[in-house]
């Protein structure tokens, strides 16, 4: 299938492991070219290095914390500045601590905040000028399927992540006009380390094993099983594509059909 999608820049971020390294890949294949990071700058460089050497594309990775502004500033200033263009950018960014709420603080639901919410703000910022200039891109941000239907242990994320949809929501919008489509992915149970950490809460609360609790997961989907990063990746691809150009506006859900509403 044509993608319409080689030749282009994107930004990824989150992008040394899990769902955003597995987004850049997908991305990489189709070749796309790359700006990716995230806070760890050895993982960030080792991945960059594992995309270039598996896709032939050129990628720029870069240490930054998602919830600086000035980072996230600079860094897609950066990009602009290597590749002439931006077209593509995946928001995304490591999930807040797995808790009921009784047990949060003040500070780590400003960190969620800055780190789930106003990262999306920041570059949507930064991007969107870029994209108005060629009349052509791609906004689309990677958050849960909680935005749906929370899910116990996750207050930061279910409460945070819904202000994301709104926001998309806004930006299609008001962007639409300039060819500038903008969606949410949400993926559901999905084999990454974060959902490890949250499966080894889960199971010291319950007093059972992580593979019972994936197992209790994977019985709860209709396919039965445990989302990959890659499945989300390529509906990423694919909204990122001429193959999306009617699409703004909407929330994807990728999670196996664990979703139980109608709408």
């Amino acid at each position: 299938m044509e993608t319409g999608l080689k030749g282009r820049v994107a930004i990824v971020a989150a992008a040394s492991g899990g769902l955003g390294l597995a987004t850049a890949k997908g991305l990489a294949a189709e070749g796309v070219r790359l700006a990716i990071c995230s806070r760890d700058p050895r993982r960030i460089q080792d991945a960059a290095n594992q995309i270039r050497q598996n896709y032939q594309v050129e990628v720029q990775a870069q240490a930054v914390d998602v919830g600086n502004y000035q980072a996230v500033q600079n860094f897609v200033r950066a990009t602009a500045e290597q590749f002439g263009a931006i077209h593509i950018c995946i928001t995304n960014a490591g999930g807040p601590p797995a808790k009921g709420f009784l047990s949060t603080t003040i500070e780590e639901w400003r960190r969620a905040v800055d780190l789930n919410f106003l990262s999306v703000v920041c570059f949507a910022k930064e991007v969107i000028p870029y994209m108005q200039r060629q009349h052509w891109g791609r906004l689309i941000t990677i958050t849960s399927v909680s935005v749906k239907q929370p899910v116990p242990d996750l207050v930061y994320s279910n409460a945070v992540r819904t202000a994301v949809v709104g926001l998309v929501k806004s930006l299609a919008l008001e962007f639409g006009k300039d060819g500038i489509l903008v969606n949410n992915v949400a993926p559901g149970f999905t084999a990454t380390a974060r959902l490890k950490e949250l499966a080894a809460v889960r199971a010291s609360a319950a007093g059972v094993s992580e593979e019972e609790i994936f197992q209790r997961w994977a019985a709860d989907t209709a396919l039965k099983r445990v989302g990959t990063p890659e499945e989300l990746a390529d509906a990423i691809v694919w909204l990122a594509s001429d193959r999306a150009s009617n699409i703004t506006g909407q929330t994807i859900l990728v999670e196996g059909g664990s979703y139980k509403g109608t709408m």
